[in-house]
């Protein structure tokens, strides 16, 4: 009896003290699309690949398959994984009504891949062949990825005088629901001068247009003339990742998720998953990184970039610096190579979402604000920002984020 009387009050104590101990979190009811860009090989697309897949981190596969047959085949695994696929056979190109109207009901269908990286000539074509798709299935998304920025050669070969031609031409021509660009920063052991522009560039013309955009990260090292593409970091992850966030991105894609075979020239190794078919070490980073978006999907997915502002006493080429705190700050300083300070808003929401610029070095930030404004950590919790000292440090390539 005295034993049963002790479990009740024990009972009674946990329930009073729970709302003492339970942490405020952020609802994230949503997952931030993750694409795997050269993802399992068709005929590696099995239920178990798919699952290793998912268990990592990504939502969509994209892969090439050689026919429908095999697409049929991988579309059942990947359902059966829960995973989706955006979808590319020759047939889709030969016969895209008929191919379309096969597999469109199919629910591990995510979408329709027309082409990587297309110069300007192309895109009467493209858009032709999106607006088939679109006349038998405007559900799912057709999908194409357009080339970063460059020097006016670049532009020259593209057919455009210049990004944001390249970029307005497309949206016009080629009919489709999001834009997606690819722009990998870290050559040897330095950021790319034109990075950040690229972004301003690639953000400001969708929002122009009221489209979203995806971007990428870089998860495979290869070379190139002139340097090489490093094996990846979390930090190097990380960078890229919310920086994408940070001026708007609402699909983030990986480049790439299976090591290509093909290595007679950009000698590619060390993706997720190697060339022997095995996992390697940077599969480990990119499940921790997703992980860690994950968690913070309700923040980006949804919310509108109010504005893109950078530290530091060098800034990236053609970005803006910071010169007005934003509302409820009383004080913003970092300490370092310089910090990404973007304003987003959902609904009622404000953020300030702040990246350490630097993917080797840490930053000390210096936040003070009302009362009113919280931090998110990257768990999701939300604490008052007075909770914190002013002063804390940022690893490399990492986020901080503050909200009210």
């Amino acid at each position: 009896m005295i034993k049963i009387k002790k479990y009740i009050i024990f009972l009674l104590f946990i329930n009073i003290s729970l709302p003492f101990f339970s942490q405020e979190k952020i609802k994230s009811t949503r997952e931030i699309p993750i694409v795997a860009w050269h993802g399992i090989y068709c005929e590696e697309m099995t239920e178990e690949r798919f699952r290793e897949q998912k268990e990592a981190g990504f939502t969509i596969n994209f892969s090439t398959c050689s026919n429908n047959e095999m697409l049929k085949k991988a579309l059942n695994a990947a359902h059966k994984a829960g995973m989706q696929l955006i979808i590319s056979t020759p047939e889709l190109r030969s016969e895209p009504e008929k191919t379309v109207k096969q597999f469109m009901n199919h629910p591990a269908v995510a979408g329709y891949f027309l082409k990587d990286e297309p110069l300007a000539s192309e895109f009467a074509e493209l858009g032709a062949w999106a607006k088939r798709i679109q006349s038998v299935d405007n559900e799912k998304f057709c999908y194409l990825n357009l080339f970063p920025t460059g020097g006016q050669t670049h532009f020259d070969a593209l057919g455009v005088k210049d990004y944001r031609e390249y970029i307005s031409r497309f949206d016009k021509e080629v009919p489709l629901p999001f834009l997606s660009f690819d722009h990998y920063p870290i050559v040897n052991d330095s950021i790319k001068v034109e990075w950040y522009e690229n972004l301003e560039h690639f953000s400001q013309e969708a929002r122009r247009v009221g489209k979203d955009f995806w971007a990428f990260a870089l998860a495979t090292t290869h070379k190139i003339p002139g340097g090489v593409y490093p094996i990846p970091t979390l930090a190097m992850l990380r960078l890229q990742m919310y920086s994408n966030l940070a001026y708007g991105a609402q699909g983030l894609q990986y480049f790439t998720y299976w090591t290509p075979r093909d290595n007679s020239f950009w000698d590619f190794q060390h993706g997720p998953i190697g060339l022997d078919g095995k996992r390697t070490e940077v599969y480990d980073l990119v499940k921790e990184m997703n992980l860690e978006l994950q968690k913070l999907s309700d923040v980006f997915l949804g919310s509108k970039v109010i504005s893109v502002h950078h530290t530091g006493k060098h800034i990236p080429a053609n970005t803006r610096r910071l010169t007005i705190l934003p509302d409820k700050v009383k004080a913003l300083d970092t300490h370092g190579s310089g910090a990404i300070i973007s304003q987003l808003e959902k609904g009622d929401k404000r953020y300030i979402v702040i990246v350490n610029r630097d993917f080797q070095k840490e930053m000390q930030l210096t936040f003070v604000a009302d009362n009113s404004v919280k931090r998110i950590l990257k768990d999701g919790s939300i604490v008052p920002v007075s909770e914190y000292t002013s002063t804390m440090t940022v690893l490399p390539g990492d986020i901080m984020i503050y909200f009210y």
